[in-house]
């Protein structure tokens, strides 16, 4: 009956877009074409109309026909989503102030957690009343930046929904999420056929009235069907997590790169997931697809953990999880940097970035051992029952919030080749902070919190995280030197004459280059003498060209510092004359002139 209800939210949603579009408020509403908007023609905004007007009379049908009960929390979602619509429907109208929009969804947001939608899995609740804040700002707002490509938002809303609904009927079960989640799937369903045209444009665009309605709405499913269950499982925090994945990893990505560039996170910018996409070779309809198979993925697994209800399952499905987007993740980082697709399908997407992967797995299995090896070394053995439980209910926290930390301090942007006191810095400060809030939320979650499993096993497990990390990075290096060395035999020896920038610059070309090996530098500078600069000698002085070449018998010596003074580069050239061995200068210029525009004087 639930479902019947519901349905009656596509009818709606289409008729009252239908219905907009024929009045005089479609030319009063518009989105126009911005040069930092990927719009391409001036759009009516009628979306949000449709899908607040079906999701509210869903709901209002389901309270008068007796299928829910008028609770509080029904009620406090309604009167949240309420409030957005209309602060959206101004946004849309004239345009509100970041600081007004944020007001007002904390606003809503207060609603919802008054009304008694709270986060039961944590026992303080001061601490559990920001986490629920926090949650429903945050996924609004994700929703809000995610509206950036037809059907984009609608499409992943729907599947996320499903996914809610699907948990309403077999784990959480619930009328109510029920509701919700469906009245969300039909109120997008239909408001799509209107956006989502392939080889047309969008007849009308849902606007912040409809995103921000689709987030808030979501991330309330999140806390009524698991987070508000009392004494929960990995599983089920995972669950609302895993379904929303796609639009927390657009909003991580855009929030950084734009903090990096210096840019407001609220400006609007062709710089999201599915644009990404676009420029790498996709059509919109393929990346929308894309992301819409990725959301799939994600959500089955989150339900597949609850159903199984298995912490070893959950463990192995955490790192598999988290390898797959680790993998979709580096790709979206790195596609500005490779060359699009020349056919533009969707299996040129699922590169490998084979080192990333060696490097997660790795840390899965070394973070599990340092943790298992700290609890067997402090309860001498296997333990009572409770600690066990204990100490399975942590690993799989323990795992996430490790890769967690990890990622935002750069411990798989690249190849460890030359891991320094820096990178160990990184692994210091990662261990710590993963081991906080790991301690944290199980003593907040657990019944009883931490009262038989004692917090020197967290100690020990740090100290051991630590050294096992830095010992596999530095390891890498060594493998990765030792490789590179082997491959190398037989290549062309080159030694390059000037440590400074440039020598160093050419270096780094070289030793990314096959079949080329730098037997070391030559420099006249004092304080370089005897030292190593890239893991490579400094052999002298330009004086002493002589004996460093029979010591280096390189093949060929490149000179980068050609504006010496010209005595001292005679004795480089006289002395490789002498010795038969090539030598050519390197010149590096920087052209701060603009390009002149093609045909530009032509008569």
């Amino acid at each position: 009956m639930t479902a019947l209800i519901a349905l009656v939210a596509l009818p709606v949603s289409a008729l009252a877009i239908s219905a907009v579009l024929r009045t005089s408020l479609r030319n009063r509403l518009v989105k126009t074409p911005q040069g930092d908007r990927w719009v391409a023609q001036p759009t009516p905004i009628a979306g949000g109309i449709g899908i607040f007007a079906g999701f509210a009379v869903a709901i209002g049908i389901g309270i008068a026909a007796g299928a829910v009960p008028a609770s509080g929390e029904l009620l406090g979602v309604l009167g949240g989503c309420a409030l957005l619509f209309l602060a959206g429907f101004v946004d849309d109208f004239r345009h509100l102030s970041p600081l007004w929009k944020l007001v007002l969804q904390f606003a809503a947001a207060g609603i919802v957690v008054a009304s008694g939608t709270r986060v039961e899995i944590v026992s303080n609740g001061a601490v559990a009343t920001v986490i629920a804040l926090i949650w429903l700002v945050g996924m609004t707002n994700a929703f809000n930046l995610l509206d950036n490509m037809d059907g984009l938002a609608a499409s992943l809303a729907t599947i996320a929904a499903l996914f809610f609904a699907i948990d309403a009927v077999t784990v959480h079960k619930s009328h109510v999420s029920l509701l919700i989640a469906l009245g969300i799937v039909f109120g997008c369903l239909g408001f799509l056929p209107f956006n989502l045209r392939p080889g047309r444009g969008a007849a009308t665009y849902m606007g912040d009235s409809g995103s921000q309605v689709l987030g808030f709405a979501l991330a309330s499913l999140g806390l009524a069907s698991s987070w508000k269950v009392a004494g929960t499982t990995v599983a089920t925090l995972l669950l609302p997590v895993l379904i929303l994945a796609v639009p927390i990893l657009d909003t991580a990505l855009v929030t950084v790169l734009r903090l990096l560039e210096g840019r407001p996170v609220t400006e609007g910018g062709r710089d999201h997931s599915s644009h990404r996409l676009v420029r790498y070779g996709l059509s919109e309809t393929h990346a929308v697809l894309l992301l819409a198979v990725v959301a799939v993925g994600l959500g089955t697994t989150s339900l597949a953990y609850n159903v199984l209800d298995n912490q070893r399952i959950t463990l192995v499905g955490v790192l598999l999880t988290f390898v797959a987007l680790m993998q979709f993740a580096s790709f979206l980082a790195d596609i500005e940097h490779r060359p699009p697709s020349e056919q533009g399908g969707l299996l040129q997407t699922f590169d490998v970035h084979w080192r990333r992967l060696v490097e997660v797995v790795v840390d899965f299995g070394l973070v599990s051992a340092a943790f298992l090896a700290a609890y067997f070394i402090h309860f001498d053995g296997i333990g009572t029952p409770q600690q066990r439980h204990v100490f399975l209910i942590t690993l799989p926290v323990l795992i996430t919030t490790r890769y967690l930390a990890f990622i935002p301090l750069g411990l798989y942007r690249s190849v460890w080749r030359y891991a320094g006191v820096r990178d160990l810095a990184a692994i210091f400060a990662g261990v710590v902070v993963s081991e906080v809030v790991t301690v944290a939320f199980v003593s907040q979650t657990q019944t009883g919190g931490l009262a038989e499993f004692s917090r020197e096993v967290f100690f020990l497990d740090a100290l051991l995280c630590m050294l096992l990390i830095a010992c596999s990075r530095l390891g890498e290096r060594v493998v990765i030197h030792l490789l590179a060395q082997r491959h190398r035999v037989g290549g062309r020896r080159t030694l390059i004459v000037g440590a400074g920038r440039s020598g160093r610059s050419l270096h780094r070309e070289l030793r990314e280059t096959e079949h080329e090996i730098v037997v070391g530098f030559v420099d006249d500078n004092p304080r370089l003498r005897r030292r190593r600069l890239q893991g490579k000698p400094v052999r002298g002085t330009l004086g002493e060209m002589p004996r460093i070449l029979a010591e280096a018998r390189p093949d060929r010596v490149l000179v980068t510092i050609p504006d010496a003074p010209q005595s001292r580069v005679e004795l480089v050239v006289g002395a490789c004359a002498e010795a038969g061995v090539p030598c050519g200068f390197v010149r590096r210029e920087i052209d701060l002139e603009p390009p002149v525009a093609a045909g530009a004087g032509a008569k």
